[in-house]
């Protein structure tokens, strides 16, 4: 069994509340919509668990076994597409909407019409300095979306996705099966989000503190899955 190290450039521990925690990080091969996360975990996280633990796992290769992430040259996007991008803020840390083929994306999870929405409410509330409405009204996990960049482990970067579906209900499930809790997180170098977890009771601001760093990566460490181990 090997050892389990943190990724170049970043902590193995963390202090949280007082509370000192281990972020080991577990390397797989490259995921694609053939696997399937049931067995991703039994194959590469199960040995490792022991009483106490919580397995985060990337939101990314939920979505890339559910078969939603796509090869730009496949996505056509259209006129709206082309025209809401205009107004996205491009941040280093991810394309997020930032580019046609995520828009198109957003727009065909979502419709056009709540984008719209958001759109208009986004517009109408930015002025009062108030952050986030847009992805409130929109809904349906589209902070999740991302797009291709340099960096992305091939063959992703050339491909969009969409955030993984029924998050809440495939985090149950694995953590019947792995033996300790779950949580589906959404994390960059910007902050975490957190979108499945197993348990009513896993406290998201917790899981956004102990992933603050982003310890499995943004770019090629190919470590989807971390488990989260408090030292005594």
């Amino acid at each position: 069994m090997a050892e389990l190290t943190p990724n170049e450039g970043k902590q193995l521990t963390i202090d949280v509340a007082g509370q000192s925690y281990e972020r080991l990080p577990i390397k797989t091969h490259v995921i694609t919509d053939k696997d399937h996360m049931n067995e991703i975990v039994e194959r590469y996280a199960k040995l490792y668990v022991q009483s106490g633990d919580m397995l985060f796992i990337s939101e990314r290769v939920v979505a890339i076994t559910q078969g939603r992430a796509f090869p730009i040259k496949d996505i056509k996007p259209s006129w709206l597409a082309n025209l809401l991008v205009k107004f996205v803020h491009k941040s280093p840390y991810g394309i997020g909407l930032g580019s046609p083929w995520t828009m198109e994306l957003a727009i065909r999870e979502a419709g056009a019409l709540r984008m719209l929405l958001a759109a208009a409410a986004s517009a109408v509330t930015k002025p009062f300095g108030m952050r986030g409405v847009f992805y409130k009204v929109v809904g349906n996990n589209i902070n999740a979306i991302d797009g291709p960049c340099s960096y992305t482990l091939p063959p992703y970067n050339e491909y969009a996705k969409l955030g993984p579906a029924k998050p809440m209900q495939v985090a149950r499930e694995l953590a019947d099966m792995v033996g300790c809790p779950v949580v589906i997180i959404d994390a960059n170098d910007l902050g975490a989000v957190v979108l499945g977890k197993s348990s009513k009771e896993i406290d998201d601001e917790w899981c956004k503190r102990i992933f603050r760093d982003n310890p499995l990566g943004q770019t090629k460490e190919q470590t989807p899955l971390c488990l989260v181990r408090r030292m005594s």
